[in-house]
């Protein structure tokens, strides 16, 4: 029977009365703000009624009760459902007619304080160069953090303020306050350029928190730079194994798009996939909001006011050290496609992910036509009709002749704002494709190209790309195989094999612009005096660390050899000359014959006037002095040729999808059908089995004394026997060493 009308109406009342204590009524004068008790989504039901009622017994207001969960916990879920979320889309499984899931709100993931935490040490450590614990952070700072988060929510927060600052950096503390400055300081202050605020940075930072899962999860495979686990390696040794068969190339530069983006066209890309207000608000005014920049005239007074002398300097407390020399030289030797680093504004951290957003619309748009230009041929061991690359897979680089019939096919890879397309088949599939390419970039991203910013190479002319020179060489190999009956067949086989060799003219050219010599025919060392102050051992140190990064940079490089000993040559010439004009020794001879061929013996030693070099290394009072590496061709490591797996993805990812599969019901109730169809089981059911019969049978054990105990454990052995006999089959006992020998 319904209740009546008047009783449903008093209970209606209450459930009004309760929410309104719950959540107080906007009308009085001081009401707490909402997205203080704002929790995570994915938090559990009982924590959610804790942070709505005010995080517990204690004060709501007190940001110590606002950290209630671990915030890598928290980032570690966005990432598994993000990539939960993709996988499900990307998977054959779906019917075609489902409409893709709305995107994952992130407003809850902006009130949760932890993140600002997480945000706030990993922009301490880029400011002051140390790591500062969680328990190490002061109240104040956390305070801090809980008024620059309540700004941002509330839309009072804008980039570049200098005026308002919610957050002070932890190397100007003690900084005054803008409201006590003096006009002409203030103004100082508003019109100087300068670093961002420390505010800004962490903003950042919590946005790229939120939005590199996101984005992770969508962005093409084909796409590296700027994003975690696809370094220039991953994208060389992409090049390696599935550019071989191509013969055309197309190389093309996006950088402009790079130096000075649209912030319409950035926004557009940004809500495709994230429709959180307040996150887009957030990127909009940190690409619209205008940076302060140093004016000519200031320049002009700067020149007037020059030193006649330059003091040493001395690093504030708390100043991170600069860069050593070894890894500024190394820098040096970035390719021209790693050399632009997008900085957009405000936006900081943050651009290196935009400039991917952007972009990745250029990928996708790459993938359809990859598909479009796939036309399979039977009689060719490239590509059949299901699409999957034949061929040997150990040696990827080899494509054997097989026929006049070709398969049609285009490839693409992209780094940072510079891409290269492969393309097989004749040279008009590549005239077709520049010109949609050329249609696609001046309608999408505004950038007029032509053919010579898109020029159609062929692969005997070599193609450069990250410092490495992509070229083609005819081999005739013997082909070995067991034909029928058992008989070994050798024949001479003919193919092509892709190259993949370093630059020695570009090494060349970076060592000239970081003054190590000069000429272009004979190159000639010049003295590295940035290190005259140094000391012996500390200079080959330094060296030493350059010579390992350059071996490890080309490390796929089919020359490495003689690459890197090109290097050590002029690293050590360079020494060399620098030693002589040290150490008055007039030549290089005369410093090779005292501290031998890698610089590894002393140059300041005098019999008579000290004691002697190794008495003083046994004493502890000098450094030992190491020599360069590689002075010799057959000292530098061997080129690496492992073969990239098929469908490679970085471990993070591999790791995120395995750990998605396993959490999968469906995947869980496959293996265990599997087992039961193998006849297996699990070790967990069978020692499930053992103590539920040990249970069991335990209860019918009389009370005893020392001579029926023995009988008593016989008799739990047989009834434990036939227990398993019974219930697990004739094969029970034996299922579990089988599984003991798989595992």
């Amino acid at each position: 029977m319904p209740p009546p009308r008047r009783a449903l109406l008093t209970s209606l009342l209450r459930l009004r009365a309760f929410s309104s204590i719950a959540s107080p009524h906007p009308h009085p004068p001081a009401p707490p703000r909402r997205h203080q008790f704002v929790t995570d989504p994915t938090a559990s039901t009982s924590r959610n009624v804790v942070g709505a009622i005010g995080g517990g017994s204690g004060n709501p207001l007190d940001p110590t009760q606002l950290l209630r969960e671990d915030p890598v916990a928290i980032t570690a879920s966005l990432w598994v459902s993000s990539f939960r979320a993709a996988a499900a889309a990307a998977s054959a499984t779906a019917p075609a007619s489902s409409t893709p899931a709305p995107p994952q709100s992130l407003t809850p993931f902006l009130s949760r304080l932890e993140l600002w935490v997480l945000a706030y040490q990993k922009a301490y450590a880029d400011e002051t160069g140390s790591y500062l614990p969680r328990s190490s952070i002061p109240a104040s700072t956390l305070a801090s953090l809980l008024s620059l988060r309540n700004a941002v929510l509330d839309a009072r927060f804008r980039f570049g303020n200098r005026l308002t600052p919610f957050l002070q950096s932890p190397r100007a503390a003690n900084a005054p306050d803008p409201a006590t400055l003096s006009k002409r300081k203030l103004r100082a202050l508003l019109t100087t350029p300068g670093p961002p605020p420390f505010q800004d940075r962490v903003v950042q930072e919590l946005l790229l928190l939120l939005l590199e899962p996101v984005y992770e999860a969508r962005f093409s495979p084909k796409s590296f730079a700027f994003r975690p686990g696809r370094s220039p390696h991953a994208a060389i040794r992409t090049i390696r194994r599935s550019f071989a068969p191509y013969l055309w190339y197309i190389k093309g530069d996006l950088s402009p798009l790079l130096h000075s983006p649209d912030p319409a066209l950035v926004v557009g890309a940004l809500i495709r996939d994230v429709r959180d207000k307040k996150v887009v608000d957030l990127i909009r005014s940190a690409l619209l909001t205008p940076v302060v920049t140093a004016s000519d005239d200031a320049g002009v007074k700067k020149k007037k006011t020059k030193r006649k002398y330059q003091k040493k300097k001395v690093l504030p407390e708390g100043e991170p050290k600069p860069d050593p020399y070894w890894l500024q030289t190394f820098f040096g030797f970035a390719p021209e496609e790693a050399q632009m680093q997008p900085d957009w504004g405000h936006c900081g951290v943050l651009s290196p992910l935009l400039a991917n957003v952007c972009l990745d619309e250029l990928d996708k748009w790459m993938e359809e036509k990859i598909k479009e230009f796939y036309k399979p041929s039977k009689s060719d061991v490239v590509g059949g009709d299901d699409g999957i690359e034949q061929g040997n897979t150990s040696w990827p680089e080899f494509v054997p002749t097989s026929g006049p019939d070709k398969t049609r096919k285009v490839d693409y890879i992209r780094y940072g704002g510079h891409f290269l397309i492969g393309v097989r088949g004749p040279r008009a599939d590549a005239a077709v494709l520049r010109k949609q390419l050329v249609e696609f970039c001046d309608q999408r991203f505004r950038i007029k190209l032509d053919n010579e910013n898109l020029p159609i190479e062929h692969i005997t002319k070599g193609i450069m790309f990250l410092d490495h020179v992509l070229c083609r060489r005819v081999v005739y190999p013997t082909l070995r195989y067991t034909a029928t009956g058992g008989k070994i067949i050798s024949e001479k086989g003919v193919g092509t094999l892709l190259s993949v060799t370093a630059s020695l003219k570009q090494c060349i050219k970076q060592f000239r612009k970081l003054e190590f010599l000069k000429g272009d025919r004979e190159p000639d060392p010049q003295p590295c005096f940035r290190m005259f102050h140094a000391t012996q051992a500390h200079t080959n140190s330094q060296m030493n660390k350059l010579l390992l990064t350059m071996a490890e940079w080309y490390r796929y490089a089919d020359n490495r050899k003689k690459v890197v000993n090109f290097c050590s040559y002029i690293i050590r010439g360079s020494l060399a000359k620098l030693y002589a004009a040290k150490y008055k020794l007039r030549s290089r001879a005369k410093v090779y014959k005292i501290a031998s061929r890698n610089l590894s013996r002393p140059l300041k030693d005098k019999k008579g006037q000290s004691p002697e070099y190794h008495n003083l290394l046994r004493m502890g009072l000098v450094d030992s002095i190491d020599g360069l590496q590689y002075t010799r061709m057959s000292m530098v490591p061997d080129p690496d040729y492992t073969p990239l797996p098929s469908g490679w993805r970085p471990d993070h990812e591999k790791i995120l999808l395995e750990y998605i599969k396993l959490t999968d019901q469906q995947t869980l109730e496959e293996q265990r059908a599997c087992i039961r169809e193998e006849g297996l089981i699990t070790p967990q059911d069978y020692i499930s089995m053992l103590v539920w019969g040990y249970k069991k049978n335990a209860v019918l054990l009389p009370s005893s004394k020392d001579s029926d105990a023995h009988g008593s454990t016989e008799d739990l052995g047989s009834d434990t026997d036939e227990l398993g006999e019974k219930e697990l089959g004739n094969e029970g006992c034996q299922c579990f060493p089988k599984f003991a020998e798989m595992s």
